[in-house]
């Protein structure tokens, strides 16, 4: 059984998602605050989180950043706040999805769903992106750079074995939302450039010159494995 906690100051929503959550067979625990939430979060944390973003005492903003810092679980976002900016905001944060209120129960519940399947780990041997310079491990969600093991935010990750998955293949940033952040976002394509520039200032040897995370100007991206005698 997935534990949500559900953090939302609102009382009549908060217990109209955890209603439903429930039905959808989850334990629920609820917090109305964002001190509250990190309380909870420190003490027990969950499968999944619900986060509002205008809280009282802690902005869902910093609840998420702080989260981020510690855990790696689904965070789907609910929110009044329909501007594309406060969407990219949260979204560059970490979170995996963004519902904007008002919502429907229905596909509330099927987004929750889908973002713990994306969560499952899965059965898959090592990546070897290049002659051995990145390698990325799916199983022990690791990345590797010349040997050394290198710190992702969870979408950092994904996107990166996403396109390690397709090397040389051109991946336009519509078919990257897709499989990395598993729906459409209505054009709101930049979040892919903003952890693309995450990865290039981790991974590249000159961000400003990437060879690996190539951009493909006016469509998306591709990952360029170097053969051997050319890798830095």
């Amino acid at each position: 059984m997935p534990v949500s906690l559900v953090v939302e100051d609102d009382q009549a929503i908060r217990e109209v998602v955890a209603f439903h959550l429930s039905r959808a067979g989850h334990e629920v625990r609820e917090a109305c605050d964002g001190v509250a939430a990190l309380q909870q979060l420190q003490s027990s944390p969950p499968d999944l989180v619900v986060l509002d973003l205008m809280l009282p005492r802690m902005l869902g903003f910093d609840v998420l950043r702080s989260l981020r810092e510690h855990w790696s679980m689904p965070v789907i976002v609910i929110s009044a706040r329909l501007d594309e900016r406060g969407k990219v905001r949260a979204l560059g944060l970490g979170a995996d999805d963004y519902i904007t209120k008002p919502f429907s129960v229905r596909e509330f519940v099927a987004r929750v769903e889908a973002v713990l399947r994306r969560a499952q780990p899965a059965a898959e041997p090592p990546i070897s992106a290049t002659d051995g310079r990145i390698v990325v491990d799916v199983a022990r969600h690791e990345v590797l750079l010349a040997g050394e093991p290198v710190s992702l935010a969870p979408k950092e990750f994904e996107l990166l074995a996403h396109l390690a998955r397709h090397p040389n293949q051109v991946c336009s940033r519509d078919a990257i939302l897709n499989a990395v952040w598993g729906y459409e976002y209505g054009g709101e394509t930049r979040t892919v450039d903003v952890h693309i520039h995450w990865l290039r200032q981790k991974l590249e040897p000159d961000p400003s010159r990437p060879v690996h995370l190539v951009t493909v100007r006016h469509y998306g991206y591709k990952f360029v494995p170097l053969p051997a005698e050319e890798s830095p």
